[in-house]
């Protein structure tokens, strides 16, 4: 194995780990809890520190890989790309700030969990600038927007749980492309 392709590999499982760690702890405190309910709550929910039986499970999810997605874009990406290097950063700050400002902090939380996910959506844009790819970012932000439109709205899932799992996974192969694509330079 090369050294490029053992570092590409490297920088793969970073941003693999960084997005699977959290939502495995999700996933644990959201079967442990014996209360939480997808169409009803917020996965915060999960972290508030009065009310939840789970919230360190869950904010200590949050937390890892947050540092583990901040661990990737300095060490995999920043120096290859510093808008998207930087990006990812600030979105990794902000999933530690959601762990950090729970449910617990109101307002704060949600404007914190607010730019967490424009975030997201915005290195979708920075994908389809850099790479001129035109098509699948477009339908991804359209899809994004109506998801959170729709909860916003029209209340479609009372809880926002489903829109942000949905946000995770649309963003998540646009992050693994772009790896893959910044490793083949």
């Amino acid at each position: 194995m090369t050294s490029k392709s053992y570092s590409c590999l490297k920088c793969i499982c970073l941003l693999c780990a960084g997005l699977i760690v959290p939502l495995l702890f999700i996933g644990f405190a959201a079967w442990v809890s014996g209360w939480f309910n997808l169409v009803d709550n917020a996965l915060s929910d999960l972290g508030h520190a009065v009310k939840s039986n789970v919230a360190i499970v869950f904010n200590l999810g949050l937390s890892l890989g947050a540092f583990i997605l901040a661990t990737y874009s300095l060490v995999c990406i920043v120096r290859k790309d510093r808008i998207y290097g930087i990006l990812m950063l600030i979105s990794s700050y902000l999933l530690n700030l959601i762990a950090v400002f729970d449910e617990v902090y109101g307002r704060v939380h949600f404007i914190v969990s607010v730019a967490f996910f424009i975030s997201l959506m915005t290195a979708i844009i920075v994908y389809g600038v850099k790479w001129k790819k035109i098509l699948f970012p477009v339908v991804a932000v359209i899809a994004f927007i109506t998801i959170w439109y729709l909860h916003f709205v029209y209340d479609i899932t009372r809880g926002a749980a489903i829109p942000e799992l949905l946000s995770i996974l649309i963003v998540a192969p646009f992050m693994l492309d772009y790896t893959i694509k910044l490793c083949k330079r």
